[in-house]
């Protein structure tokens, strides 16, 4: 069922990317975001179930992948599983909108490998991995151990960044910005 076109984000943890999605939701009328299923616990009492995520249990998730119910589907973190619903695509794409999506980099290659010429992938960056432990530093979340581990992963992920079709570096926010909004209105128009 190929009704619409989906916009993917993709990124380090603490590359911006999370705020860029918002700021083009906000701005589009047009555009439904994808909530992901994940099976991790909800960070603090703003997280909502059917808002941020939907929240499963390992046993619910398990149940969608064994239904197929999955377009893409990982195990992020450690016992922490992600993964994008086709029911979720459905949703927004019956209500007229394109879907955009905020994903880790293996999610959005999954999802460019999935929607073909219908998807943009987008895979955002920061000028160097020291300013992404300066903006993980200042999210004050991350102990230590974690901040070490997104790292790591950080190097890694940024490593497969030649196989999105844009890579926006995202040193400027405003401009990063207006970059997002033309790259959505030159791929919505094509």
């Amino acid at each position: 069922m190929m009704a619409g076109k989906a916009i993917i984000f993709s990124a380090p943890s603490g590359s911006g990317k999370t705020t860029i999605v918002k700021h083009l939701l906000a701005a589009n009328p047009d555009l439904g975001f994808s909530i992901s299923a994940s099976t991790r616990d909800k960070r603090g009492r703003t997280e909502q179930h059917g808002k941020d995520y939907y929240f499963l249990t390992p046993e619910e998730f398990k149940h969608h992948i064994d239904n197929d119910d999955f377009i893409e589907w990982e195990e992020v973190y450690a016992g922490n599983f992600y993964g994008t619903l086709k029911s979720e695509i459905e949703r927004i794409w019956s209500e007229g909108k394109n879907v955009i999506f905020d994903v880790d980099v293996k999610g959005g290659l999954n999802l460019k490998k999935y929607f073909g010429d219908n998807g943009l992938a987008i895979f955002v960056k920061v000028p160097s991995i020291e300013v992404l432990k300066e903006r993980l530093n200042d999210r004050g979340t991350e102990s230590p151990e974690s901040l070490s581990r997104r790292l790591f992963k950080a190097n890694f992920e940024m490593s497969f960044q030649d196989h999105f079709d844009v890579v926006l570096v995202n040193e400027n926010l405003d401009k990063s910005l207006a970059e997002a909004q033309s790259l959505y209105n030159d791929f919505k128009n094509k």
